[in-house]
C-alpha cells in the first residue's frame, strides 16, 4: 500500500458540503425512469445526460422525445447528452450496425426544429480497449446517480428490468462542477464529434484520440476551496482511467479503512488482483466482508440453452468459475461468518449493481465494475458520501436490505456449479479456453 502514502486519508479528502435531506435513495428501475422524466419536464436551466448509451428502443424514445419537448418549451435550456463513441455506431451484439444509435440520434435532430447536441466520447481508438464508463445526470442543480444506461431494462419499460442503484443529490457545487469537465475537456475537444451530424470515421481520427486518452488520465473534478471542506457530511467526485488512477486507489483505500463491516456490489465476479488482495487482509483484520453479486442466471449476458448459442453466452459462466475459485479458497472465513457471498436472482431480471459500504462511515456510488477492465480501460468515475456522523444510516440499511431480500447466501463453494455441469458448448469453450490460458487474458479484458 505504499502507493498510498502521499495520498489524503479518507477523513481529510475535500468534499462539498451535503445534508441528510439533500440525499435520496430509490428502489426500482421504474421509479427511477419516473423521476428521470419528472426532472426533464421540469427542467429550467439544464439538462446533461451522461451514460454509455441512450438506445433506440421505448425507453430510449421517451427519453429522447421528453428532451425534445422540454426544449421546444424552453428553447434557452441548455440540454446536451454524452454518450461512448464507439457503443453508439454498432447495433447491440448480434444486430446490424445499420440500426445503430447514431443514426437514430441523426434522424430524430433532423426532425426536430431545436437543436439537441449528442457528443461521442471515444475513450480509445476501439471499444475492446476501453468506452465512456462515467455516470450521472445533472439536470438543474440536481444529480441523478446510477450506473444504469438508459433502454428498456436498465428502466424497466416493459416486463424485464435491469436492477442498479439509484441516487438523487440535491447539490448545485456538486453539479457545477460535473457539467464544469464535460464543458472544459470534452465538448471542444478536437477528439469528440456530435452524433447527431455526420460524423468522421474512427480511422482517421486515431491520433487525436490517442492524444484525448493521455489528456483524460490526468483530469479530475474541481473541488473550489470556497466550496469545499475536510470535515463533516460531504460528497467527493472522483474521475478514473488507467492503471493506478484516483478511483482506483479510492476503492482499496476505502477496503484498507474497513474496521467492522464491508459491503460490495459488483455484477461480474471478476476482482484485479489488488481488490483480491485487499479484501483478504479485511478478512484477515477480522472484518465482516459481504460481497453481492448476480447469479449467473441473472447476468446480462445470460442466454438460456432453449435460445440459440452465441459465443458471448460462455462469459456469466466463466465469472461463477471465477466465484467458485474465490470461495474455495476461502471456505473458512465462509464457515466463520465472517465472509458472506449473496448471489442476487428475481425472476427473469438481472444484476448491475456497482458499489461499497465501509462500516457506517462511507458510501460509494460508481459505474466502475471493480474488475480488471474497469481498473484499466474504461473511462469511470463515483461519489463518495463521506458520513461521518451516520445521518444516512437508516437509509443506507434501507437501501441493502432491499438488494438483499432477492439473495441467497452460498455457505459453502460445492453450491456453485463445476465445469462439468456446464452446457457442453460452454464447457468445452471453457475447456479449450483453460487450456491455452485464454481465460486469464479474457478476465483482463472483461
Amino acid at each position: 500500500m505504499a502507493f498510498l502514502l502521499d495520498r489524503p486519508s479518507l477523513q481529510r479528502l475535500p468534499r462539498f458540503p451535503l445534508s441528510a435531506a439533500a440525499f435520496t435513495t430509490l428502489s426500482s428501475a421504474a421509479e427511477f425512469r419516473h423521476a428521470l422524466l419528472a426532472a426533464i419536464a421540469n427542467a429550467r436551466q439544464r439538462i446533461y445526460l451522461t451514460a454509455l448509451y441512450l438506445e433506440q428502443d421505448e425507453a430510449g424514445r421517451e427519453i429522447l422525445a421528453a428532451l425534445f419537448e422540454a426544449k421546444q418549451a424552453n428553447p434557452a435550456l441548455d440540454i446536451r447528452i454524452t454518450v461512448d463513441w464507439h457503443r453508439a455506431q454498432r447495433g447491440r451484439i448480434g444486430e446490424s450496425h445499420d440500426s445503430c444509435n447514431a443514426a437514430w440520434y441523426r434522424e430524430e435532430c433532423s426532425r426536430h426544429a431545436v437543436e439537441l447536441p449528442v457528443y461521442g466520447v471515444p475513450a480509445q481508438t476501439r471499444e475492446l480497449f476501453g468506452v465512456l464508463h462515467l455516470k450521472g445526470f445533472v439536470i438543474d442543480n440536481q444529480v441523478i446517480y446510477s450506473g444504469a444506461s438508459l433502454n428498456n431494462v436498465y428502466l424497466h419499460k416493459q416486463d424485464k428490468y435491469r436492477f442498479d442503484r439509484y441516487h438523487l443529490l440535491e447539490n448545485a457545487a456538486l453539479a457545477d462542477s460535473m457539467v464544469k469537465l464535460l464543458c472544459q475537456h470534452f465538448f471542444n475537444d478536437e477528439a469528440v464529434f456530435r452524433l447527431d451530424k455526420p460524423v468522421p470515421c474512427t480511422r482517421s481520427i486515431r491520433k487525436e484520440i490517442r492524444a484525448f486518452r493521455s489528456r483524460l488520465e490526468s483530469l479530475h473534478y474541481t473541488l473550489p476551496p470556497e466550496q469545499a471542506c475536510q470535515h463533516g457530511m460531504g460528497v467527493t467526485p472522483v474521475l478514473g482511467l488507467g492503471k493506478g488512477n484516483a478511483l482506483n486507489r479510492l476503492i482499496l483505500q476505502l477496503i484498507a479503512k474497513a474496521e467492522q463491516r464491508l459491503v460490495i456490489c459488483t455484477p461480474y465476479f471478476n476482482f484485479p488482483m489488488a481488490v483480491l488482495r485487499a479484501i483478504n487482509r479485511a478478512l484477515r483484520r477480522g472484518v465482516e466482508v459481504t460481497i453481492i453479486i448476480g447469479d449467473k442466471t441473472a447476468n446480462d449476458f445470460f442466454i438460456p440453452e432453449s435460445e440459440p448459442f452465441r459465443l458471448i453466452a460462455a462469459l456469466p459462466y466463466l465469472y461463477e468459475m471465477n466465484l467458485r475459485r474465490f470461495a474455495k479458497r476461502r471456505q473458512a472465513h465462509i464457515d466463520a461468518g465472517k465472509l458472506h457471498l449473496q448471489l442476487w436472482k428475481e425472476g427473469d431480471n438481472s444484476y448491475h449493481l456497482k458499489g461499497m459500504w465501509c462500516d457506517q462511515n462511507y458510501i460509494l456510488l460508481t459505474g466502475n465494475n471493480m474488475n480488471p477492465r474497469a481498473f484499466r480501460l474504461d473511462l469511470e468515475n463515483a461519489l463518495l458520501i463521506h458520513d461521518p456522523e451516520q445521518e444516512l444510516q437508516s437509509q443506507s440499511q434501507r437501501e441493502q436490505q432491499h438488494i438483499l431480500q432477492h439473495t441467497t447466501r452460498i455457505s459453502h463453494y460445492r453450491q456453485l456449479e463445476s465445469v462439468r455441469n456446464y452446457p457442453l458448448k460452454v464447457r468445452t469453450i471453457l475447456t479449450r479456453l483453460s487450456r491455452v490460458r485464454i481465460d486469464r487474458m479474457l478476465n483482463l479484458m472483461l
